[in-house]
């Protein structure tokens, strides 16, 4: 195996992607939860894939996020070199900068490696009141 390091630990945080794109919101005060089952990477270390399900939830405020440019968007992950670690937060981070969001949490829940599941999370805003209206979206 080969040995740990800084660029295994910033791979994958600056390579391109697909763009992310939003469409204008129409309404207040409602969420959104995307699920997205079949996310797929590589391990910079080892080169071996992780998968997992990544799981986006936010407060559109003029814009939310068109499905197809993120659909494109995690499709570029899936022969990149990146911790997941550094992929949730990156993904948080390139949505919070395209959509501008009143809020988003990402969530990453990846299959099971060498008897350990890992699930990171990340955020961006302060969610206020949860009990709002929800769409749910499921890709597949």
């Amino acid at each position: 195996m080969p040995r740990y390091t800084e660029k295994h630990a910033t791979a994958g945080l600056k390579e391109k992607l697909p763009k992310l794109e939003g469409l204008p919101n129409q309404f207040h005060d409602y969420e959104i939860t995307i699920i997205i089952p079949e996310y797929t990477s590589l391990c910079p270390r080892t080169s071996l894939p992780d998968c997992g399900t990544i799981t986006i939830e936010y407060e559109p405020a003029k814009f939310f996020v068109e499905l197809r440019s993120l659909k494109y968007y995690i499709l570029g992950y899936r022969n990149l070199g990146i911790f997941y670690e550094n992929a949730v937060n990156r993904i948080l981070n390139d949505f919070a900068h395209a959509i501008k969001p009143h809020w988003v949490v990402v969530r990453g829940e990846f299959n099971v490696r060498g008897g350990i599941k890992t699930i990171i999370e990340a955020r961006f805003g302060k969610i206020k009141n949860r009990q709002k209206k929800k769409i749910r979206i499921i890709s597949s």
